[in-house]
């Protein structure tokens, strides 16, 4: 389904990816692509949980397409939602060269884009992007068996949107972090998968507060290590005054 929000039309495809469109037909996107999110198929050994929707998704409709960090980008994605005019708000790090998947470089892409670290801010057509820290700390429990964080500092961003009259707040692959509660958004799109990422308990607690006008939940149920009880989260939101949506097909 489409959420709405202060004119905003939202939609969650799956894993990280996000479609945010204006009154006025400005498209965002935020994280396309992997794990058959855009062409409903499977990546090969991927221990799914249920099915990504049967789809062959490519408008080429976006005005901006934001990436966070190597595991949410994906190039052919990229291309199948990126208008010929877009713009593309990539965080600096992201290097095609440590992506183990066949991804074209960042700068090959016939796209303007823009690199961003930490504090940094983009505006284009009314609409202002801000990169903000994102990462697992070293000493909690989203870590390697080495002790290595999944997402170390500096590894990826989250982003703060400036969209027709709404701010929204997608934190990244992160645990709760100071920055992220310092932002007043209207709209609040949390990982709740755990794993790798702030589970569903941190992620309410962190809709708490911020007290956005919205909660849309993202980045779980991909697979396995992502599962997480939507509807026990929703209850969670809900039960401490806050308004929630689930998005799911």
């Amino acid at each position: 389904m489409t959420v709405r929000h202060r004119g905003l039309a939202i939609d969650w495809f799956g894993y990280a990816t996000v479609r945010i469109e204006t009154p006025e037909g400005f498209v965002a996107y935020l994280d396309p692509g992997r794990y058959g999110v855009l062409t409903g198929e499977w990546e090969p050994d991927t221990p799914g949980v249920g099915h990504p929707p049967a789809r062959d998704y490519a408008p080429r409709d976006g005005d901006l397409v934001c990436v966070t960090h190597d595991h949410h980008y994906d190039s052919d994605a990229v291309r199948r939602v990126a208008g010929e005019d877009a713009t593309l708000v990539v965080y600096e790090a992201v290097d095609a060269a440590n992506v183990s998947r066949d991804v074209e470089p960042v700068e090959g892409l016939p796209y303007h884009v823009e690199r961003v670290g930490y504090g940094d801010e983009v505006a284009f057509d009314g609409v202002e992007v801000r990169a903000i820290p994102a990462y697992n700390e070293p000493d909690g429990p989203h870590t390697r068996e080495g002790g290595e964080p999944y997402h170390p500092e500096g590894f990826g961003c989250g982003f703060v949107l400036e969209i027709g009259g709404a701010t929204a707040l997608w934190p990244g692959d992160s645990d709760v972090l100071p920055d992220q509660e310092a932002v007043d958004a209207t709209l609040l799109l949390p990982p709740i998968g755990g794993s790798f990422t702030m589970d569903r308990e941190g992620a309410a607690d962190l809709a708490e507060t911020i007290a956005p006008e919205l909660v849309l939940p993202i980045h779980y149920n991909t697979f396995a290590a992502l599962e997480a009880d939507s509807g026990a989260f929703a209850a969670d939101v809900a039960g401490r005054g806050i308004p929630v949506v689930l998005d799911e097909r």
